[in-house]
């Protein structure tokens, strides 16, 4: 036998039906209370699903965007090590280089004060120079001279030499 008192609280349209209506209509109801029960299930399972899908991919995401920065900053890092690698370097190198630059300024002074002393002999020599152009033109002028007094001497030879003949 069916409690009504059951039945009238499921709903109230079971208060004015018989017996056999109201079962048929509790029957349906629990029906169609299951099947919202189950499309709810399946609606949270379904967001689970998505959500989780979505989870991972957004942690797949956020983990590949994390090894792509990572990676770029170990890159910057080793091009760093290596920039700051070739700068000690290269400081080692200029390092001996000043010192050559040193040297090689104290050796130009040097070479210059000895430059400067050089100079009073510089124009000295330019000036014997001068008298060597000018001896050599009077020697050129000595030398046209005697070869016009050898010619003279030698016609004045020649010449009884011939008178006698």
């Amino acid at each position: 036998m069916v409690n009504f008192g059951v039945i009238s609280q499921t709903s109230d349209l079971c208060l004015l039906a018989t017996a056999d209506e109201c079962l048929r209509h509790y029957l349906q109801l629990r029906r169609l209370v299951l099947l919202v029960q189950n499309f709810v299930a399946m609606a949270e399972n379904m967001v689970t699903q998505e959500y989780d899908e979505l989870t991972e991919a957004l942690n797949d995401l956020f983990t590949n965007v994390s090894t792509m920065i990572k990676g770029d900053l170990q890159g910057t890092n080793n091009v760093l090590k290596l920039l700051e690698t070739m700068n000690l370097k290269v400081a080692e190198e200029y390092e001996g280089f000043g010192d050559v630059a040193s040297g090689l300024r104290v050796f130009v002074d040097r070479l210059k004060a000895k430059s400067e002393n050089f100079d009073e002999y510089v124009q000295q020599i330019d000036a014997i120079e001068q008298q060597v152009t000018d001896l050599e033109v009077v020697i050129s002028m000595l030398d046209k001279y005697v070869s016009l007094l050898e010619s003279k001497v030698q016609s004045v030879y020649k010449m009884p030499a011939s008178s006698s003949s």
